[in-house]
């Protein structure tokens, strides 16, 4: 039964060093990587509005063009800027705990940032950003086509992951344990509660998907995870 419960749940990526050590990435989903953007989004509004306002209370002569120049210039620098110089991170990243790196695990370089900001017009096609909806919602690593293009991936920095692992206990809280039908392995016990781990990461929706194919719904295999985590 749990068996391919970690091909579909197990969404982390394995990198290894030019030392040849071994870790784990944690690929960020669509929900916090669209609520990072839009905090990033109202950061820029923020930026282009101040602008404007300076711009008519000085009442510069130089023409309304440099206006646009500048907004072309926070529209798709902002992001390589904060990317370049915070560790992967924008204000929206920072916020969420999720930052830019290389597919490598390594930090974004300004070659991959570019190439990877700059496709954000075809991710961003017809305006409601389909495209890399249907990219990220699809692909292993949850990539739009600026991060294959720039061979990058947004990842959930440790910080993150140890307030997953902080509020584990809290989460099952919620659910009434559940006895499973019948003993299972360790081997099933840990993909049981790594599936617990991540189900505030993946979404109601992703989570409901995931368990409805190994389970009568997700509450079930978390009534599961909280029952096996007072046996370890």
């Amino acid at each position: 039964m749990f068996n391919q419960l970690n091909t579909n749940l197990d969404t982390s990526i394995k990198a290894i060093t030019p030392e040849g050590v071994e870790f784990v990435l944690s690929p960020a989903g669509l929900p916090v990587r669209t609520i990072a953007y839009a905090i990033d989004k109202i950061i820029q509004w923020v930026i282009l509005l101040f602008i404007y306002i300076v711009y008519e209370l000085l009442n510069f002569s130089f023409g309304f063009w440099i206006f646009y120049l500048i907004m072309f210039l926070v529209n798709w620098f902002y992001h390589i800027i904060f990317e370049l110089a915070c560790k992967g991170q924008s204000i929206g990243k920072r916020a969420m705990g999720i930052r830019v790196v290389k597919s490598d695990g390594s930090p974004v370089d300004p070659g991959s940032s570019f190439i990877r900001n700059l496709l954000r017009f075809a991710d961003s096609f017809f305006m409601l950003f389909p495209i890399a909806y249907i990219c990220i919602a699809s692909s292993k690593g949850f990539r739009r086509i600026g991060d294959w293009a720039g061979g990058t991936l947004v990842v959930y920095s440790s910080l993150a992951k140890n307030r997953v692992n902080n509020t584990l206990s809290r989460t099952l809280e919620k659910f009434e344990s559940v006895t499973l039908p019948r003993p299972v392995s360790q081997n099933e016990k840990q993909l049981i509660l790594s599936f617990a781990r991540r189900y505030s990461l993946l979404g109601e929706a992703r989570a409901n998907e995931i368990a409805s194919l190994y389970a009568p719904n997700a509450a079930y295999l978390m009534g599961a995870a909280r029952k096996l985590s007072g046996e370890l």
